[in-house]
C-alpha cells in the first residue's frame, strides 16, 4: 500500500508517496513521470510523519535554506544503476550543478569501466523518483544546456534560481540536442 499526501509550492503541486513511513516519490503536477512507481493501491494519508517531515524540508527548501538530506527516510524505487546514479545526485552540493558527463565519468569509475554512457546517465536522472529532494535539477548538459527535467525545464530553472544559480549563464536547447 502506497499513502499520498499533496504539497502546495511555489513551482506547483508537489505529490507525496510513502511506504512503510519512507519517502519513495515526490512528483510535481504533469511531470513525465508522475506516479510510474505507484501500482498498488493507494490512500491519503497526510498527517503521517514522514510527510509531516517531507513538508518541513520543502518548507525550507523554498524558503531558501539548505535542508539536510538526512532529515528524511528515503526509499526510491529502482534498479542497481539507477540508485548509483541517485547517491551522486544527492552528493551534488545546493546551489552546483553538474553534467551528466561528469556522473557518467563518476561511475565509470566506481563500477571499474572504462566508460559510461551519457545518455544511461539521462535516463537514471529522469526516472528519479523524489523530484527536488534527490536533486535532478543540478545536472545540465556538458555545453551548459538545461535539458532533460521531467518536471520541465522551467521548472528546473525555478529550483536552480532558488538555490542561488544564475542561471542566465546556461542555454535551452532546441530539441534533439545531445547532453
Amino acid at each position: 500500500m502506497f499513502y499520498l499526501c499533496n504539497y502546495s509550492s511555489q513551482i506547483g503541486l508537489i505529490t507525496l508517496a510513502s511506504q512503510q513511513n519512507k519517502l519513495v516519490g515526490a512528483w510535481i503536477e504533469g511531470e513525465k513521470y508522475f506516479g510510474h512507481i505507484l501500482n498498488t493501491p493507494t490512500e491519503e494519508k497526510p498527517n503521517l510523519p514522514i510527510f509531516n517531515s517531507t513538508k518541513k524540508w520543502l518548507d525550507d527548501y523554498f524558503l531558501g535554506k539548505k535542508p539536510d538530506l538526512s532529515q528524511l527516510e528515503l526509499a526510491p524505487n529502482g534498479t542497481p544503476f539507477r540508485h548509483l546514479v541517485w547517491e551522486i545526485l544527492c552528493e551534488i552540493p545546493y546551489g552546483n550543478v553538474t553534467t551528466y558527463g561528469d556522473i557518467a565519468k563518476q561511475i565509470a569509475i566506481k563500477t571499474n569501466k572504462s566508460s559510461m554512457s551519457s545518455q544511461a546517465v539521462g535516463g537514471a536522472v529522469g526516472h528519479n523518483p523524489i523530484s527536488i529532494i534527490i536533486p535532478c535539477h543540478r545536472v545540465i548538459g556538458t555545453k551548459g544546456n538545461l535539458t532533460g527535467y521531467a518536471g520541465g525545464i522551467d521548472k528546473k530553472i525555478q529550483l536552480l534560481q532558488i538555490e542561488g544559480v544564475d542561471t542566465a549563464q546556461f542555454f535551452i536547447p532546441s530539441k534533439g540536442t545531445a547532453l
